[in-house]
């Protein structure tokens, strides 16, 4: 079984923590950030896209630069 990690995340059996998927929805991220996250943009948007569109590297780097 793995191992809890940040923020309820499991980590695989290196001990990595894993991280969201360029094909993850805005939507589903919307759950979790609240109604605000990636504001303007539809629910349907995939990660990826919206980390390209901003020239973010990592949902993380996104959150820190636009998600106040």
């Amino acid at each position: 079984m793995a191992k809890k990690g940040l923020d309820g995340r499991s980590r695989d059996a290196g001990g990595r923590i894993d991280k969201k998927h360029g094909n993850t929805l805005i939507g589903s991220l919307r759950k979790t950030y609240g109604d605000h996250f990636a504001e303007g943009r539809r629910s349907d948007m995939m990660l990826k896209t919206l980390l390209a569109e901003t020239r973010s590297e990592s949902l993380h780097a996104y959150l820190r630069k636009h998600h106040k």
